[in-house]
């Protein structure tokens, strides 16, 4: 970031080593590496969030923010504009809690069907959140079943504040320089499609994006050959974590931790898992051709798309009682005040 200009310091952010890796049969293994193995940051209108840190630095370089206005893409230089549809939609409970710093990340199909939940806690402030990456109805049972899950295993002491939710759009472009246009992040489909993780592919397109218009690179070359190959990687990941439920991610579990014990590095293993290797490469166009759509943009773009996967059979349970008690506490909640970024329709 600094070799971009960009000062990390300008932005709260908390290094982490280990994390609890949660099997779906509730096994609780630590994957661990020396030294950092990923930061947390915040989103938000806090001092301390990543979004004011870039907010201050572009001002200090000479940025004109311009607020309640809406521009012509067409009259942009660079498109970095959010999502239009779903592939993907996460949602998740902000509260407080007297539980020490921690990150939790869970692989179980049920309470996050063919994805993962996790849990953040930062100073006191945590989040629960659950991902889903397959089309459900009353989808605001995952995320009370998922509450309750951390709540019997973690001794949160939780006090909700708010709920929030998201959704993610997962595509490749033909190309990411379209009519003069430069489209970075989302907007131009450089997101993770296996964990749905995407600030970094933003920051370094963004990054990228203003040195190809200062004429110090080229924009399509540079994503193409730095991003390009592990988006392509990452889906054919997601292909495969599509075709497997439980007992598959109990599998990636275990070897994870197997693989671990025998390099001394749970960090190795997710390096693996992201390097374009001859079998994934040969596998990129089958997961291409099977779970990818060729789709026309409003802009013009071509884009071969990853739709919102329907539900499945085993998606369909009643909440346990337990999640039917953090429904009715969320409801208290929202009656002294608790806010929600969603409309009750997306849940």
């Amino acid at each position: 970031m600094r070799e971009w200009g960009l000062d990390p310091g300008s932005f709260k952010s908390d290094a982490f080593s280990v994390v609890d890796l949660i099997h779906p049969d509730d096994v609780i293994t630590q994957p661990r590496t020396e030294g950092i193995a990923f930061r947390v940051v915040e989103r938000g209108t806090d001092e301390h969030c990543i979004d004011q840190g870039f907010k201050r630095m572009a001002i200090a370089a000479g940025a004109k923010i311009h607020y309640n206005s809406r521009r012509d893409p067409q009259d942009c230089q660079i498109i970095a504009a959010g999502p239009k549809e779903s592939s993907a939609i996460a949602f998740g409970e902000v509260f407080h809690t007297d539980h020490p710093n921690h990150v939790s990340f869970q692989l179980n199909d049920k309470l996050a069907p063919g994805a993962y939940s996790y849990l953040i806690i930062i100073d006191g402030v945590g989040l629960i959140c659950t991902c889903l990456w397959r089309k459900q109805k009353k989808s605001g049972r995952y995320l009370n079943e998922t509450i309750a899950w951390y709540d019997k295993h973690y001794e949160l002491n939780r006090k909700p504040i708010k709920r929030v939710g998201g959704k993610g759009d997962f595509s490749i472009p033909d190309r990411y320089v379209h009519d003069g246009r430069f489209y970075v992040g989302e907007a131009g489909g450089l997101q993770d499609f296996m964990w749905g993780f995407g600030m970094r592919y933003a920051i370094t397109s963004g990054s990228l994006a203003a040195k190809s218009i200062l004429g110090e690179c080229d924009y399509e070359d540079e994503i193409r050959k730095r991003l390009v190959p592990l988006i392509k990687v990452s889906a054919t990941n997601r292909f495969l974590m599509n075709r497997i439920g439980d007992r598959g991610f109990k599998k990636v579990a275990q070897y994870w931790m197997r693989d671990q014990k025998k390099r001394g590095d749970g960090l190795e293993f997710m390096r693996w898992v992201y390097t374009p290797g001859i079998i994934r490469k040969m596998m990129w166009p089958i997961a291409k051709l099977a779970m990818l759509r060729r789709k026309k943009m409003n802009d013009g773009r071509m884009v071969t798309r990853m739709p919102f996967r329907g539900s499945l059979r085993r998606d369909s349970w009643e909440q346990s009682e337990e999640a039917l008690k953090i429904g009715e506490q969320w409801k208290e909640v929202k009656k002294t005040g608790g806010s929600v970024s969603f409309p009750d329709s997306d849940t």
